[in-house]
Parts: structure tokens; sequence; C-alpha cells
């Protein structure tokens, strides 16, 4: 089966239901709508130099449908990230993956102050081309039986690539990762009957289509699904999401750490009452989140695991088998093999080692490069760069990439266990990231970034009760804010140049 294949059977079955509320134009579509918008889209998109075609547009009906004509013409999409500079995003797509034309909205370059690159067209320019013929012929196609639609748009095989998309860059330059139909809807097949999706949820889209996690998860599952959509571009909205769910009574949240935090905050009681599912995912879910869902709204905050290269969701706590602290069992389909860093043999169960993963959602590899895709991916195993262990009931516990794992005095330290321990003797607000800085004498000096003044000599021996000497952070930096991505992950790679550089300035001063 093929993505937009799938949507096709989805949009004939539901034709009357809403299918994407976008609360940036004010205007509901219902599949129907949505389907003959995508096959208008896929005949004017069917000029496009064929091969692979840039998206830089925000969570909307606009990106969705662009998507989805972009296959249905038989077009590979790139999703480029603008969160995060967004001119030079543009170019490295372009580069790595040798295609000009970027589809993007002159109202988001407006507002990022992004200047045009070389290739762009505007999304508005294409609309206000269309004429009554197009969208009638358009609408005359969507009449016909689905079988029929399907054999007047993009064949194919579910090996095909569906999307290419970037790894977040945070520790280096990011890799385009090759999805095929087949990896993501296998990945919706193995996560449907652990959360009991229905076409009855109401899903809130707020994440960035240009993120794996948002793409599959709150893009395609809900298409695959007849769900109604509620597309917002704007996460870090606190107070409007909140009203979003309590007044369009939505029943499935997915998010970041960083995110929910803001949702906690400005959310007053009753507005998450029609949530059955807050599901936390991309970086570590701390206690303290979970427990003020908890207590302000008697909300569980589920927590999984995933990787853009496994299309995304490895693992994942839900309400028949939850164990807060893990990452949750590995859905169906899906195995994880956690291996001795050193020795290369299967851990035993409690033990650390490098998380390994095998199923279909597993990418087709990296786009031209050969070299990074072998490396990674040795006899159908994906190697996560991850660090965990799985207990004896199948839990899967996250410790931190391998490269958050920092070699003093020939002891394997945990930056992110140094962090966890932090974190639960700061203040409910603040926030902290711990890197490695070089050391010329050690090799390596551990740092804490804070968001908030605190007394060290005080903070250290708290932290010493739970750490060895050797993990016990140098020196503290206090910043505002800690730099994320786009997919409000931390943003490892920027904070330890920012921390490198400031320890130099001081060291000049």
């Amino acid at each position: 089966m093929l993505l937009h294949h799938k949507f096709i059977d989805i949009a004939k079955q539901f034709s009357r239901k809403s299918a994407i509320h976008d609360f940036a134009t004010k205007r509901e579509l219902t599949y129907q709508k949505a389907l003959i918008a995508s096959l208008l889209l896929s005949r004017i998109f069917s000029k496009l130099d064929k091969g692979f075609t840039g998206i830089m547009i925000p969570t909307s009906a606009g990106c969705i449908l662009t998507k989805i004509g972009l296959l249905m013409s038989g077009r590979i999409p790139v999703m480029i990230n603008y969160s995060t500079g967004a001119e030079k995003n543009a170019k490295y797509a372009q580069q790595k993956c040798d295609f000009r034309t970027i589809i993007t909205s002159k109202a988001l370059l407006e507002k990022i102050e992004c200047p045009y690159v070389d290739g762009m067209i505007y999304i508005e320019d294409i609309m206000a081309s269309v004429t009554a013929s197009q969208k009638l012929k358009a609408a005359l196609i969507a009449a016909l039986p689905a079988s029929m639609i399907k054999k007047m748009v993009h064949g194919g095989s579910e090996n095909d690539t569906a999307v290419i998309l970037f790894t977040s860059g945070s520790e280096k330059d990011p890799k385009a990762v090759q999805l095929t139909h087949k990896n993501i809807l296998a990945n919706i097949n193995a996560v449907t009957p652990v959360f009991d999706f229905r076409s009855e949820d109401i899903f809130l889209c707020i994440l960035p289509y240009f993120h794996v996690f948002g793409l599959t998860v709150t893009m395609w599952l809900p298409l695959c699904h007849g769900m109604k959509m509620l597309a917002y571009a704007n996460p870090l909205d606190y107070k409007k999401i909140c009203s979003i769910i309590r007044d369009h009574k939505a029943t499935f949240l997915v998010g970041t750490p960083s995110f929910f935090w803001g949702y906690l905050r400005k959310s007053e009681k009753g507005d998450f009452d029609s949530l059955r599912i807050v599901m936390a995912g991309a970086d570590k879910c701390p206690d303290s989140l979970r427990d003020g869902f908890m207590s302000k709204h008697g909300i569980t905050v589920y927590e999984g695991y995933g990787a853009t290269e496994c299309s995304p969701v490895i693992s994942a706590n839900c309400r028949h088998a939850n164990r807060p602290g893990s990452v949750g069992q590995p859905i169906p389909g899906i195995s994880v093999r956690i291996e001795n860093y050193e020795t290369g043999e299967e851990a035993a169960p409690g033990e650390d080692g490098r998380i390994l993963v095998k199923g279909d959602s597993v990418m087709k590899g990296y786009f031209n490069d050969f070299e990074q895709t072998s490396l990674h991916i040795r006899n159908g195993w994906y190697d996560t760069g991850d660090m965990g262990n799985i207990d004896e009931d199948g839990y899967l516990w996250h410790v931190g990439r391998l490269k958050r794992f920092v070699k003093i005095g020939g002891e394997m330290v945990s930056l992110v266990k140094i962090e966890d321990v932090l974190e639960k003797l700061l203040p409910e607000d603040a926030h902290c990231c711990v890197v490695e800085i070089p050391d010329a004498i050690k090799g390596a000096k551990i740092v804490a970034v804070v968001t908030t003044e605190l007394e060290e000599k005080k903070i250290l021996k708290q932290m010493a009760k739970q750490l060895p000497a050797i993990a016990l952070p140098k020196i503290f930096l206090v910043w505002e804010t800690l730099p994320k991505m786009g997919s409000g992950k931390i943003d490892f790679r920027s904070i330890s140049e920012m921390a490198r550089e400031q320890l130099t300035r001081s060291k000049l001063a």
C-alpha cells in the first residue's frame, strides 16, 4: 500500500467528515474537499522537475495537501526545517539531495525573515493561479470510485521513498533519512492497537512536519484512520493550544517535554478533560512533569521513544503497560537488542548497552551516504547510537546517547544521569543541560548549564550523595534559556559550542 493511495481510500470512506481544521486560515476541510485539493495540486506539481521537491511550509492544511499532492504526482517530498536557519537549511537540502524546487509560503518567509532562495515557489501563487476548469476536473475525478482514482495518480512500490527527512543536527551535520511508504505505514499499524486509535479520535497537530514525530504521528496516522485534525503551527503558543484542546475536544496530544511544561503552566482545570492520551517523546520526560499533569489535571503523561530512522516509534508506555521512567515496551513488529558497547555481546536484563532496532519501520538508508548507512545498519539491525537497557519485564530504559557518555579517569560517565540528579534539585520552572568540554589535562570537563541562580557548594554537596566525584560538574553556567531545535529538543551541539566560547572568553578576560 502507498500512503497517498491509503489517503484516497480513507477520503472516500469518510468523504463528508471534517478532515482538517486549520487555525491559521480559519478554514475547515472535509475529507472530500481535501481529496479534491490534493488531486488539483498533483496535476500542477506534475509539471515540476521529477524526483525530489522541497517543502518548507508550517503545520497547516496547505502543508498536508502539498505533501499528498506531490506523492500523487510522483515527486518525493524533502521536508525542510524552517525554525532554525531556514535559508541555510534550504540550501543544504538542495545541495545534499540535488534538487532545485522548494514549495514554500510568502507569509512564512516574511515572518521568519528568510530571504528568497533560488528555486523557491510560493503556495499562495500556486493557489491563486488555479482556474475554475481545473477545480471542476479535480472534483469530477474525486467523485470516481477509489480504485479508479488510484489508477489516475502515481503508482509504484511500497518500498519507494515516501519522504526525505533530516536528522536533527543537534550533534553534527544532518543526515538525509529515506523513509518508504512501507516504513511509515508499518509504524502506524504497529502503534494503532497499542493506543486503540479510531476514526472518532480528534488529533491536535502542533508539531512541525519537517520532524518525523510530527509527520508520522500527527499527519499520516490521523489521516490513515479518518480522524479530525486540529492544525496549529505554533507549539509555543501555550495558552492558545490549551483553548483549542478545550473548545474542540481533542482526544490525543503529543509533544516534547519542553512544550508540555508550557501547556501545564498555562492550562486551567478542565482544559484537558477531553484528552484520553497524552504522549511525550523526543526528550527525557522528567518525573516533575508527570507529577504536575497528574496533580493539576489527573492525567497520566506516557513516555515513548523513537528515532527518525525508525519512522519514528520504537517503544511506548500506554494505559495497559506503563512503567514511569522507562520508555515503554517495544511496539509490535519491532525487535530491540541491547548490545554491550565493548564486546558486542547481547546484554543481560538491566545491563546498559547500545540500543539496536530491527523491523519494517527501519529506514531504507541515508540518501547518497553509503558509508553512514553501513555504519548504522548491520545485518538488518539499526544502531540508534543510544544507550539503554531492557528490564526483566521487557521495558526499555533509555539512558542517553552514546555520545552523551564521557570517559573520565577510565570510567564511562552519563551526562543524562547527571542531568536527572541536578534537575531534581532545581526549582520547578528551572532547566539544566550538562555538556562535556575538552580539558587539556583530564581529557574532559563536565559543565552544567542552568536557567536559575544557585548555591554551587550546596548543590554539589547534594549531588555527591548520588553521584561519584568524577561525575560532579566542575563549572556552572547560568543562562536565561537553553537553545532548542525546532522540534523542541535540546540543542546539545549549540550549548556545547556556546559554553566553550563563554569559557574561552572568560579565560581571556
